[in-house]
């Protein structure tokens, strides 16, 4: 079996096209590392590939579920490990950490979601989560993303299920990263521009109106609703704020959640750093990438 190659990296740093230059090259097949880029219909916000790309590569894991279902990393495994089996040349693109992490080091001992303890957990504020884990686990307390409310419902939930903490039940993070695992970087004032430029196309194509058409399937999945761009469209809908105020909440929005995945890839010992100039295009970057496989 051909050992797979990784690309990572923050949104907007151009992944998506250079993973589908690797792919035409050696003849293959593309997987989603994106929790969102599942859901069919949330098009708009999710920065899928485009549907010229997804026709000249297989993709894996876009548009598998609806947004009223849940999906997680233990599915996300599952799911990966049958595309790997069947011993093509796989190129696992995308920002998500988490999953990444899943992958590559396992899930350790949690156990899989609970639905109903998870939506009593997800009518809970922040403030609440946050007291009960500083309670009943100091340690995932001091280290846990406060931004981040799935990873904290996440973890309440776990703790709740079992009965013990949430640090003790988790696959213990080695950080190294596998061999051909590439990290995409970019200098912070063009990944900036870039996302604002993204979220002004987005709403260009029309995220508010697919927002709206989503709304019955949303009211039953807390997670989807949190993702980047519809939770701030959903409070644009809701009347919270108007829509020019809601475009530029987004773009800072995704600019620091860009810092973060880039924070946390950073901890990725051993990954290999691919910079990215403003003016290089992807097939000039992918065959850099491609000179260095192992």
């Amino acid at each position: 079996m051909v050992d797979p190659i990784y690309i990572a990296g923050p949104t907007a740093a151009g992944k998506s096209s250079i993973a589908v230059e690797i792919a035409q090259t050696l003849g293959g097949e593309i997987v989603s590392v994106d929790s969102m880029q599942v859901y069919r219909r949330m098009d708009k916000g999710t920065a899928k590939p485009t549907t010229t790309e997804r026709a000249s590569v297989p993709h894996h894991l876009i548009d598998i579920i609806e947004p009223s279902e849940a999906f997680d990393a233990a599915r996300f495994v599952e799911r990966v490990e049958e595309v790997i089996k069947r011993n093509k040349r796989v190129i696992l693109c995308g920002g998500t950490g988490l999953y990444f992490k899943a992958l590559l080091e396992g899930l350790g001992e949690a156990p899989g979601a609970n639905e109903r303890l998870r939506a009593e957990l997800e009518d809970m504020d922040s403030a609440a989560l946050l007291a009960e884990l500083e309670k009943k686990d100091p340690e995932t307390f001091r280290k846990i993303d406060r931004q981040n409310r799935r990873r904290l419902v996440r973890a309440v939930e776990v703790i709740r299920l079992t009965g013990k903490p949430f640090s003790a039940q988790r696959a213990k993070w080695t950080g190294q990263a596998p061999p051909n695992f590439f990290l995409l970087q970019r200098a912070p004032e063009d990944l900036r521009q870039r996302i604002d430029t993204r979220v002004d196309q987005m709403f260009a194509d029309g995220l508010v109106g697919e927002t709206e058409a989503l709304l019955p399937d949303l009211q039953y999945n807390r997670t989807a609703q949190q993702a980047l761009g519809y939770k701030q469209v959903i409070e644009h809908l809701r009347g919270e704020r108007d829509l020019p105020a809601t475009i530029a909440l987004v773009k800072s929005r995704t600019w620091q959640f860009a810092r973060r995945q880039q924070t946390w890839f950073r901890k990725m010992h051993g990954a290999i750093p691919g910079e990215v100039s403003p003016s290089e295009n992807p097939t000039v970057t992918a065959q850099r990438i491609l000179d260095l496989l192992q």
